[in-house]
């Protein structure tokens, strides 16, 4: 069986509490998942990434992303070293993307047709083609306990007639993976069944940011069966994040979740700043994930209680306080401001380290917080109707 999904609690607001099942364990939902491009979440280690947060759970769940390792060090390397959980020790729950973004975000070196995207590679020009059916292929060998549909992305701003042609296409290809996908994942013999379950595979649901076309595309995967009658095992909201205004990004993903099963995990996909992602888990979204933490960390910009923190300011130079007082991170238990400001003007390889420690605590902590007030306020709900 794939995934299981249990919702535990739910509050006023649509917010809820679950629990993910999946082949290499179980995850705490709403949860935000940290990315791991090319199997490493930069900077960071494994083991770290094991033990941050205040209750000391860590991340539960990553990301790979299916382009970068597809292009090196290539999906059938992987396979052959057991998986990419295995190729980067990492033991935990992933989740690898379809490459549907990143080839998206390669505009002048790609071509799209019905069939799927020729496109030419970011590293060396070499030419290559994404098709639904290849791109299961490689998450399938990837072996990520959740993979995602090929899809195309549409750009932003985009008329209604090219977000409705773009969103054809990707109902087309989701129709085209689900297919594929089911006939041919158990065939990988290292992955099998772990914990009496298989790879599972999301749906994404474009529309770009016309309501009526989120309508219509959730409908339509909705509908989506394979050869023995199953749907999805999840649903995303993909398109989103790429360059609307805020507004306009919490209007469609409100929009979009009233259209979603209540029994199935609901991904928004790419986003975002701490208090968006807090803001939409209130809204119910049960996943989340973001390159934000550890790439605002690259260029100092540390997320705190405080607010944004530019850590290379001039103020900080003498500054023995940690980063965040309210954080009980391993950067801010051990470092000062001053010390973390020397490491970025020195160009120490420290400094990244540090500082998307402290930032991807500062999003797990975040999260928790929210899972803790969710129980709380369903649990009051409860008690008051039984009043």
């Amino acid at each position: 069986m794939g995934l299981g999904f249990e919702v535990g609690a739910v509050a006023d607001g649509g917010g809820r509490r679950g629990t993910l099942h999946l082949p290499h364990g179980t995850v705490e939902t709403p949860v935000f998942m940290p990315v791991g491009t090319a199997a490493s979440v930069k900077a960071v280690p494994q083991g770290m990434l094991e033990t941050m947060g205040e209750d000391g759970r860590g991340a539960e769940i990553i990301l790979a992303n299916t382009y970068h390792l597809y292009l090196r060090p290539g999906h059938e390397l992987i396979a052959r070293m057991g998986g990419v959980h295995r190729f980067m020790s990492w033991e935990r729950p992933m989740l690898t993307d379809s490459g549907g973004f990143q080839v998206f975000s390669l505009a002048a070196l790609r071509r799209v047709t019905p069939d799927g995207v020729e496109f030419r590679s970011h590293l060396d020009g070499s030419k290559h083609f994404f098709s639904p059916e290849h791109s299961m292929d490689v998450q399938i060998a990837l072996g990520a306990d959740i993979c995602m549909a090929f899809d195309e992305c549409t750009e932003h701003p985009a008329t209604y007639e090219r977000t409705r042609e773009s969103m054809g296409l990707t109902h087309a290809w989701a129709a085209r993976s689900l297919q594929h996908f089911r006939a041919n994942a158990e065939r990988v013999p290292w992955f099998g069944e772990r914990n009496g379950r298989r790879q599972s595979l999301y749906g994404i649901v474009q529309g770009g940011m016309f309501q009526e076309l989120r309508t219509e595309s959730a409908a339509r995967l909705l509908e989506m069966r394979d050869a023995n009658g199953e749907g999805f095992d999840g649903y995303a909201i993909g398109g989103l994040a790429v360059g609307e205004p805020r507004e306009v990004t919490r209007e469609i993903i409100a929009h979009t979740l009233a259209l979603l099963p209540p029994d199935k995990p609901r991904y928004v996909m790419g986003v975002g700043y701490p208090d968006e992602i807090v803001e939409y888990a209130r809204m119910g979204v049960d996943q989340m994930d973001c390159v934000l933490p550890t790439r605002a960390a690259r260029h100092a910009l540390l997320f705190t209680s405080e607010g944004r923190l530019n850590i290379r300011g001039k103020r900080f130079a003498e500054d023995g306080g940690p980063a965040d007082s309210k954080c009980a991170c391993s950067t801010c238990m051990r470092y000062s401001r001053a010390y973390l400001r020397h490491l970025f003007h020195t160009g120490e390889p420290l400094a990244a380290t540090l500082a998307s420690v402290h930032n991807l605590q500062f999003y797990l902590d975040a999260m928790r917080r929210v899972r803790a007030e969710l129980a709380g306020e369903a649990a009051m709900a409860d008690a008051a109707g039984c009043l």
